[in-house]
């Protein structure tokens, strides 16, 4: 009977994805392994996961609230019953390690594992660590990280586990596919705009307003702008397209095509710009702790990116800073180099070996 691994997370794809990627690796290292994932009711998961081919099972939703409040009242009920939940799974599958990302379903998860002497592997995406992966990590027989973090003693740093299709692409001979996929034109230096499935409308606008100046300037535009936004249609029926679509679905084919990339700096985007040799500007949110900036700051500080705050991306920044910088092909190949070296490609082989590691010395 092959050896069985639990991995869990949920809730947004900054903790779905490096799972689903770590899952793929550990196939990939062991053919035959059993895989499970452990999601929350409700949750993104719940769609994502069976996607991908994986076997999900979920427990209770436990928010972790940071106030007190009638939810913090509820918490103790509703993390018994997710850990009962969780703890059955565990039996039925027989696992041999359980491997946490973060989220609702991942404190039951550990709490789980600990009592029936499962060791745990802790992975934290954010430059701040949460609730669930504070505790996990307490008694996890190893902790990694996508980049430095906050709030986790004795990590190590293996980077952002991302899907092998990007792991291992190669740009240039699925350029001529993504040209044609996408509807560009050969010939021209191609910028690549996206804000994340939902989109931003700061990255939106901005391009918009510097649309006829990219056109003007031999610069073409593959723009996804979200699923919840709109933007005036853009037609240039000669020289270099504006291509704009609500969503990519092959991030494959639009990173071949690019030679830069405008975009946020969530964990997940920095790790597959960066992995996959592009320069890119990057915007952080302008809310939050701060945790965009400090993503792309490694990568930035190595020369493969430039960070710009969210109320000075204009159309004015882009024609005076992304134009020039998009027609000097020698400073895209050197910041492209810049990005490939301070990114961590083989995170997800990295950590799936330490989980079979880890699950070998049980």
């Amino acid at each position: 009977m092959s050896r069985h691994i639990v991995l869990t997370g949920g809730g947004t794809a900054g903790h779905i994805e490096p799972m689903l990627a770590t899952a793929a690796a550990l196939q990939q290292a062991e053919p035959g392994i059993g895989i499970t994932c452990i999601g929350s009711e409700g949750g993104l998961e719940t769609t994502l996961v069976p996607e991908r081919g994986f076997t999900l099972r979920t427990v209770a939703a436990v928010p972790l609230p940071r106030k007190p409040s009638a939810d913090l009242l509820r918490l103790p009920f509703r993390l018994r019953t997710a850990v009962r939940q969780a703890k059955a799974i565990l039996r039925e599958t027989d696992a041999v390690a359980v491997v946490g990302f973060g989220g609702y379903a991942s404190l039951p998860s550990y709490l789980a594992a600990r009592s029936r002497k499962v060791p745990v592997v802790v992975h934290e995406a954010n430059a701040t660590a949460g609730i669930a992966n504070k505790i996990g990590a307490r008694w996890a027989a190893f902790v990694g990280t996508a980049a430095k973090t906050n709030g986790l003693a004795d990590a190590t740093i293996v980077g952002m586990p991302i899907r092998a299709a990007l792991q291992r692409l190669d740009r240039s001979a699925l350029r001529a596919e993504g040209l044609q996929h996408f509807g560009l034109r050969e010939g021209y230096p191609t910028l690549l705009v996206y804000g994340g499935s939902q989109g931003a409308r700061t990255l939106n606008n901005a391009l918009t307003a510097a649309a006829d100046r990219l056109h003007q300037a031999g610069v073409q535009v593959l723009h996804s702008y979200g699923r919840k936004n709109t933007i005036e249609a853009i037609v240039h029926t000669d020289g270099p397209a504006y291509v704009a679509l609500p969503y990519i679905d092959r991030m494959d084919l639009a990173y071949s095509v690019a030679d830069l990339v405008l975009c946020r700096a969530g964990m997940g985007t920095v790790a597959e710009v960066s992995a996959v040799g592009l320069p890119a500007v990057y915007v952080p949110l302008p809310h939050g702790n701060g945790e965009q900036r400090l993503n792309a700051e490694p990568v930035v500080q190595a020369g493969g990116g430039l960070l710009v705050d969210d109320a000075q991306l204009t159309g004015d920044y882009v024609a005076e800073r992304l134009i020039p910088l998009l027609q000097d092909r020698a400073r895209l190949d050197q910041m492209a180099g810049a990005a490939r070296s301070a990114g961590h490609a083989q995170a997800a082989d990295v950590l799936a070996a330490k989980v079979l590691e880890v699950a070998r010395h049980d």
